[in-house]
């Protein structure tokens, strides 16, 4: 077996400042009240002085624009378990190790990206991409890989063989024992897990406690060490807080393209594709403004997936500034894997419609873009009928059309001169009549002669005369 451990050291700032880039000075309470301590904080407030660990109040005092949140547990365990997510699509077998890990069984999944180091890349960028500081560790146990994460070291140890040498030179620290035992083991002169293995186990297990031994056993290999496999939700959903309001909807993008990066991610993993996508943004003191991306066809994209969510946000306009974005995927449907070719084929070209198709609704509304359909009437104005883009019968159909495509509103009349229509000069009728007597049922009933026409520049025109009332020559739409 070999484990990759993904270790997460300010998980508790990362849930807050993912959302956005944000350049003040912020500060993780560890409890609300006067007497909570600084858990964690970002670069800019580090400059100033403020360091984990120090009183809030002396943390207020050297940053005075300092902005403080209270730790959210819950939000961080959130995290966790939609990293754990989107971590399935690089091997089956993951693991949650509260309170800021996430263990990855990847001795099947080498061949299948071509080794360990691509392997590393692949999940180490997908990481940032979310938007959380992590550092990535190897190792054969889960225990071991755990260790080393949290001491800041990438090892890639991929054998036992190769474990203990530096395994043996990490701090007790690593193990996170209880502050009364790590003082212990300080006080008798132990600081590294090579001199906490050489201690008598008999005497170890007396004043230290089994646990600590059994922690050093699994870490190496010599006990069992089964993790809970983590078992992905039916349907996707997320929050992210946004460090500090967002006025207008484009800005709410960067934090929405970190939730659809692990949305994704899960899509991979459970084979599935997203056609629904329902948004909310949450407001101090309004209710949240919701709405849903309808897509043509099921796609787990995630760039193609930000295009539309881009569109769709800059024609909608805030109430009042958001504090949060969230998503739930509302309907998935299975995404079948397909051979990749070398030359552009009629399923890409069919992709690249689709794709346009769902960028224009985006932008111009749903009902804004539609396709259209032949219906049962032979009278022009009434043979086609509005669908969904696509879903015609005639979308299907390349054969030369008889009738033009472009239908004027209504009929427009033409002159007569020397019994010719005109239509920026004389009209020549290059083919007809076509008679069409049709509708007496419904009390539009027509009786008309189409013509072909072309006139002296060359514009393909679609004419008729009227058989009945004034008997005149109309002008009804254009080939070219």
């Amino acid at each position: 077996m070999l484990w990759l451990a993904l270790h997460f050291p300010v998980l508790a700032l990362d849930v807050f400042t993912r959302g956005a880039r944000e350049s003040r000075p912020l500060a993780i309470a560890s409890s609300p009240g006067q007497n909570a301590t600084v858990f964690a904080c970002n670069r800019p407030a580090h400059g100033r002085g403020v360091r984990p660990g120090m009183p809030l109040a002396a943390a207020c005092a050297l940053a005075s624009d300092l902005r403080v949140i209270t730790r959210d547990a819950a939000a961080e365990r959130a995290a966790l378990a939609r990293v754990a997510a989107w971590a399935l699509q690089f091997t089956p077998t993951v693991s949650i190790a509260p309170p800021a890990e996430v263990l990855l069984e990847i001795a099947g999944s080498l061949r299948l990206f071509t080794g360990l180091n691509r392997l590393w890349a692949r999940v180490e960028q997908g990481i940032v991409e979310l938007g959380y500081d992590v550092v990535l560790a190897c190792a054969p146990t889960p225990l071991a890989a755990q260790l080393f994460a949290r001491a800041g070291l990438p090892v890639r140890i991929r054998h036992h063989d190769a474990l203990c040498p530096g395994f043996g030179r990490l701090s007790v620290d690593a193990l996170g024992l209880s502050p009364e035992l790590n003082t212990l083991l300080h006080d008798i002169g132990v600081r590294t897990l090579d001199e906490c293995t050489r201690l008598p186990r008999d005497g170890a297990a007396r004043r230290l406690g089994q646990g600590l031994l059994d922690a050093l056993d699994r870490a190496l290999g010599h006990a069992p060490d089964p993790r809970p496999n983590f078992v992905p939700p039916a349907n996707f959903t997320a929050a992210l807080q946004l460090p500090a309001p967002a006025h207008e909807a484009e800005a709410l993008l960067f934090a929405a393209r970190r939730l659809l990066a692990e949305l994704c991610g899960f899509l991979s993993a459970t084979g599935n594709g997203v056609q629904r996508l329902a948004f909310a943004l949450s407001h101090e003191d309004r209710a949240d403004t919701r709405f849903t991306l309808n897509l043509t066809a099921a796609t787990r994209d995630p760039e193609h997936l930000t295009n539309v969510l881009r569109e769709r946000l800059e024609r909608l306009a805030l109430p009042s500034p958001a504090t949060a974005v969230a998503l739930e995927s509302e309907l998935l449907l299975p995404s079948p894997s397909h051979n990749l070719s070398f030359l552009p084929d009629a399923r890409e070209h069919a992709e690249a419609v689709t794709r346009l198709i769902e960028r224009l609704r985006a932008r111009l509304s749903d009902d804004a873009v539609r396709g259209l359909d032949t219906a049962s009437d032979y009278r022009p104005e009434n043979a086609w009928r509005a669908c969904e883009p696509g879903r015609g019968r005639g979308a299907q159909d390349t054969s030369p059309p008889t009738r033009p495509l472009w239908l004027l509103p209504s009929p427009q009349p033409l002159r007569e001169i020397a019994a010719m229509p005109h239509y920026r000069g004389p009209l020549t009728l290059l083919a007809g009549p076509e008679r069409i007597e049709s509708g007496w049922w419904d009390g539009n009933d027509v009786a008309r002669d189409y013509f072909i026409a072309r006139n002296p520049v060359h514009s393909v025109l679609w004419v008729y005369r009227e058989r009945r009332h004034d008997g005149g020559w109309y002008l009804h739409g254009f080939f070219s």
